[in-house]
């Protein structure tokens, strides 16, 4: 979907398959009682754009009421857009999640019409082109995963049955913890992710501001530092708004 460099485009089709292995792995290793749904499906987007050569990733799961929430996204960009369907109640995503099946648009320019809003935001992050993947298992849909191309081309169907199945496995281990606690375990881990995103989105204001860098850059540095220690991302977010880590410890060069 986009021409920078990518491990669908550079490199050869044994390598990915590897790293997919890898990252299908990864992903199976945080499906424990403990799991964190924010680490899970912040990893999930992550080896989307890194993998299936997007440009930006996003996902929205639904909470108690039946609201979608974004819990994930790989840019600044794509969170913006996401919220805004969210807001607009229109768009790819919201689509996969009413009808439980993937949703394929190779030029947002041909849904002006059906999407007037979500496509004006879409084109006005660069983005071009939009594919939705439903969390779905069998009748009950949760979600749906997002990705965004900055060109108006089309995904190969072996990127999106590639996609589907990474959302799948998110689905499953979401699904599953519910299953073993029998008493509102999803909501409650929803509930806990959409707290943890809250703090997320303050850290990230933090670390912008003290570094004097963008949004993005704040959450890389962010999401590094936890992988670094070995913690998840809303324990390290929290610690960063309550500033029992300093920013600089962060930042790879704190302002002068």
């Amino acid at each position: 979907m986009s021409t920078d460099s990518s491990v669908s485009s550079h490199d050869g089709a044994g390598n990915r398959d590897t790293l997919l292995a890898r990252r299908f792995v990864s992903l199976a290793d945080t499906l424990v009682d403990d799991f964190d749904v924010v680490d899970l499906l912040d990893g999930l987007v992550l080896t989307c754009v890194e993998l299936l050569g997007v440009t930006a990733a996003g996902l929205l799961l639904s909470d108690q009421r039946g609201n979608l929430q974004l819990i994930a996204s790989s840019s600044e960009a794509s969170r913006l857009v996401e919220l805004f369907q969210i807001e607009s109640q229109e768009g790819p995503c919201l689509e996969a999640v009413r009808s439980g099946r993937p949703v394929t648009v190779e030029d947002l320019r041909s849904m002006q019409e059906r999407w007037p809003q979500f496509a004006t935001a879409a084109a006005g992050a660069g983005f071009h082109s939009a594919h939705a993947c439903p969390l779905r298992l069998r009748e009950e849909t949760i979600g749906a995963l997002n990705l965004f191309g900055s060109e108006a081309v089309s995904m190969t169907e072996d990127d999106m049955q590639i996609a589907q199945a990474l959302a799948d496995v998110a689905t499953i281990g979401i699904l599953q913890q519910r299953s073993l606690h029998r008493v509102s375990q999803l909501a409650e881990q929803l509930q806990t992710a959409l707290n943890s995103r809250i703090v997320i989105e303050q850290a990230k204001g933090v670390l912008a501001e003290y570094g004097q860098v963008d949004m993005d850059g704040a959450f890389n540095a962010l999401r590094s530092h936890a992988r670094r220690i070995n913690a998840k991302l809303g324990v390290v977010a929290q610690q960063v708004v309550r500033r029992e880590i300093p920013p600089e410890e962060l930042l790879e060069r704190p302002p002068t």
